[in-house]
C-alpha cells in the first residue's frame, strides 16, 4: 500500500505552491510553440465555461489569441468527470482511455456505443443532440469517449459537434498510468482518492493505479497531511523558487485550483475565502498576485470584476489591469475592469 512506503521528504507549503507555479508555467510564460500548448495542456485544460481552457493558456504561453484553441495541436474531449477539456491531439488516449471502465458492463456499454457512433457518424461530424436522438440515448454518448474513439468541438454557445476517430494504439491500463503520472506531475503532491476524484474514478481504481505505480513514487509530508510525489519530481520540488509573476487570471476550473478536501486548504488556507472560490455553482475565476491566490474575478461582456481579498498596492492594481489588457477574448477590442468586494 502506499501508506507504507517510507516518508523521505518534508515539504512545507511554500515549496508545494512554488513548484505547482513553476511546473504549470504561471511564474514565467511560455514561448508560443506547439510544444508550449502541449505543456500547458499536460494536465488538461477544462473548457466547460466558454473559452476556459483560452484563457488557461493565455495564462501560460506568450502571443495566445483568440483562435489558439482551435490549434491542430489541440483537440476537445469530454474529459474528467465527462467535463468538457482541451487536451494535446497526441495525448487523447490519456485523458480518455485511460478511464476506460474495467467492469464488464460499463466497459461493454462505452464499446456498443462507440462503435454504433462510428457506423453514425462515417467521417462526417454531428451535433451531440442529433447523435443522441439518433442513437435513442441522449446525453449518455458521452460515455463513448472513454474508448479514445471520441473527439469534439464546441466553441462554446451551440451544441457540441462530435466525430469518430480511431481507436488509440494503447492499453487502457498503461494510459491511465500515465493519466496518474499527469495529476501527480502537475497537482502534485496527491493521494489515491485525490487521483479518483480529480479522474472522475471510482476511489478503488485510484487505489489500484497508485499500487501500481508505488515504484515511481515517494511519500512526502505536507501542512495537511501525507501525500505522494513522482520520485523523479523531488529535486523540483526542493529547488529555489525563481521570480514570481506579479499577476495571472485563472479562469474557472484552472488546473492551478482544480482541488477538492484537504488540498483546498492547502491553496487557501481562510476557510471563508475557500467557499468564495469554490461555490456550490460555477466557480469563478482565481487571481494570483505574486504566486497566491487574492481574490477572484468574473467576467460579463467586455467588462472583468475583479474581487481582491486584500488591499493592492498601486503596482499590484497595475499588474492586474496590464494582465486584463492583454486577455485574448473573441470580438472585445477593450476590457473595462471593474473593482468589487465578495
Amino acid at each position: 500500500m502506499w501508506s507504507e512506503i517510507v516518508t523521505r521528504l518534508e515539504l512545507t507549503r511554500n515549496q508545494i505552491l512554488s513548484y505547482r507555479r513553476r511546473v504549470g508555467a504561471l511564474d514565467e510564460r511560455l514561448p508560443s510553440g506547439r510544444q508550449s500548448l502541449r505543456r500547458a495542456a499536460w494536465a488538461g485544460l477544462t473548457d466547460s465555461m466558454p473559452r476556459a481552457a483560452l484563457l488557461s493558456i493565455h495564462a501560460r504561453v506568450e502571443g495566445t489569441h483568440p483562435s489558439t484553441w482551435e490549434d491542430p495541436t489541440l483537440v476537445q474531449v469530454w474529459g474528467p468527470r465527462f467535463s468538457t477539456y482541451a487536451v494535446a491531439r497526441e495525448d487523447l488516449a490519456v485523458f480518455t482511455l485511460g478511464r476506460h471502465p474495467e467492469v464488464n458492463k460499463g466497459r461493454q456499454r462505452a464499446e456498443d456505443l462507440a462503435d454504433r457512433l462510428a457506423d453514425l457518424l462515417g467521417e462526417e461530424g454531428m451535433t451531440q443532440s442529433e447523435a443522441g436522438r439518433a442513437l435513442g440515448v441522449g446525453n449518455a454518448i458521452r460515455y463513448a469517449t472513454t474508448t479514445g474513439t471520441l473527439i469534439i468541438r464546441w466553441d462554446g454557445a451551440r451544441q457540441p459537434t462530435v466525430w469518430s476517430v480511431p481507436a488509440p494504439e494503447i492499453d487502457p491500463v498503461a494510459a491511465r498510468l500515465e493519466l496518474a503520472r499527469r495529476y501527480l506531475h502537475v497537482l502534485g503532491p496527491g493521494t489515491p482518492e485525490g487521483f479518483a476524484r480529480w479522474a472522475g474514478l471510482k476511489a478503488r481504481r485510484g487505489a489500484e493505479t497508485f499500487e501500481l505505480l508505488a515504484s515511481e513514487l515517494t511519500t512526502v509530508g505536507t501542512p495537511v497531511g501525507d501525500a505522494l510525489i513522482l520520485a523523479e519530481d523531488g529535486e523540483p520540488f526542493r529547488a529555489v523558487p525563481g521570480p514570481v509573476a506579479p499577476a495571472r487570471l485563472l479562469p474557472s476550473g484552472d488546473t492551478f485550483f482544480l482541488y477538492w478536501g484537504a488540498d483546498r486548504e492547502l491553496l487557501v488556507p481562510d476557510e471563508r475565502r475557500r467557499s468564495e472560490l469554490w461555490t456550490s455553482r460555477v466557480w469563478p475565476g482565481a487571481l494570483l498576485i505574486r504566486g497566491e491566490v487574492a481574490g477572484i474575478w468574473r467576467r460579463r461582456r467586455r467588462a472583468v470584476t475583479v474581487y481582491p481579498w486584500r488591499r493592492l498596492t498601486a503596482a499590484e492594481r497595475q499588474s492586474l489591469e496590464a494582465e486584463v489588457s492583454t486577455l485574448p477574448l473573441p470580438d472585445v477590442d477593450q476590457v473595462t475592469v471593474r473593482w468589487g468586494t465578495p
